[in-house]
């Protein structure tokens, strides 16, 4: 088997890691680009979300560069994405990219399932290489999102234009190139070096900005046209409600490793707004924006693709969290038409309008 995922922002550096540590040969897609959205667009439903359609373009691209196995997650819910696997090989099959599927499904639902599956791509290995792997994948999963976050807390406060960035890059590559567990310790202690080396001005006054929504469209940066980014050259330090080690121990390692955050603490908050749950992580969505206005951040920013219904349902009560518990917030809806000019508007008028309401300490209509 030639094996390939889908991108989702830099989930491809522990998955790859995963993967070639059990010995299988991994076929990377090319990097997530306008091409890649405009495949998925031909082949896939007008009114698919985006998430699936970068999807199904990343297939195709993996396909041409040799890739005969897609392996991907699955879901249950009212979320579509349990049922993106089954229409992506069938489109697949249909255009002539007759792949072989491995739909990995959520194990606290489907435990003997996923056993089999895993056992299917670990091939002769032993259950004790397959617990290393899985464990090697999540420590660079950790180390990515370290690394992610730092620079969320230098580009606000960089004194050299683009420091951060370059620091990013670099932190990525060494986490990216780590061979082995024990080489990815030190690793980890040399990109947090890095970030750490960006030359800031620490005192100098930021904006704090939370994302909230949809865990693809959060975490990967074409989706959301690197919106972190854009928020930290504006003067920004923002936080995620989701980060892949989080998820990875919530929904596979049932939140064994403590310390971290957790979907049920969220579910919990939101519990005064929305106390079941609708499909995705439009609870968690819920709960995390009331945790972060708690925790005195200045503005909340929801993003998900066009047409998510569990997303759909939290933006219809983000209003009356944002009235009862005085924090703004800015609803972004992706999909294949959205425009940088656009949503760099809408983020300079947001930032402006916190910025005034922290001076001035007004409460801003919304």
């Amino acid at each position: 088997m030639r094996l390939t995922f889908p991108h989702m922002g830099n989930m491809y550096i522990p998955l790859k890691a995963m993967l070639q540590y059990l010995g299988a040969d991994v076929v990377l897609p090319p990097p997530t680009t306008k091409k890649t959205l405009t495949l998925g667009v031909k082949h896939a439903s007008e009114f698919a979300c985006m998430p699936l359609k970068l999807n199904l373009g990343n297939f195709i691209e993996a396909h041409e560069r040799g890739a005969d196995t897609v392996v991907m997650a699955g879901g249950c819910g009212p979320c579509r994405f349990g049922y993106y696997a089954q229409i992506e090989h069938a489109i697949l099959r249909e255009i002539g990219c007759d792949m072989e599927l491995i739909v990995l499904e959520p194990p606290e639902k489907h435990i003997s399932e996923f056993i089999a599956k895993v056992r299917k791509i670990a091939g002769t290995r032993s259950w004790w290489q397959v617990i290393q792997a899985i464990r090697f994948g999540y420590q660079k999963a950790r180390a990515v999102d370290l690394v992610e976050i730092a620079s969320f807390k230098a580009r606000p406060r960089e004194l050299v234009p683009g420091a951060t960035d370059r620091a990013y890059d670099r932190a990525l590559a060494l986490i990216d190139g780590a061979a082995s567990p024990d080489e990815l310790k030190y690793i980890v202690e040399e990109a947090l070096q890095i970030m750490a080396g960006v030359a800031q001005e620490h005192s100098r006054p930021v904006l704090r900005i939370a994302l909230i929504g949809e865990i693809y469209t959060l975490l990967d940066p074409f989706s959301n046209h690197s919106l972190e980014r854009r928020l930290g050259l504006l003067g920004v330090e923002v936080d995620r409600s989701i980060y892949l080690s989080e998820w990875v121990n919530d929904h596979l390692f049932m939140g064994l490793i403590k310390g971290m955050r957790s979907k049920k603490e969220a579910c919990a908050a939101a519990a005064p707004y929305l106390r079941h749950f609708v499909g995705g992580h439009g609870q968690e969505t819920v709960g995390s924006a009331v945790n972060y206005a708690r925790a005195g951040y200045d503005g909340l920013i929801q993003v998900f693709p066009f047409t998510c219904m569990p997303e759909i349902v939290a933006k219809s009560i983000l209003p009356g969290v944002s009235d009862d518990l005085d924090i703004p917030v800015l609803m972004l809806i992706m999909d294949e038409q959205s425009g940088e000019a656009g949503l760099m508007t809408r983020l300079e008028a947001f930032v402006d309008l916190l910025a005034r309401r922290k001076e001035t300490g007004e409460v801003v209509n919304r």
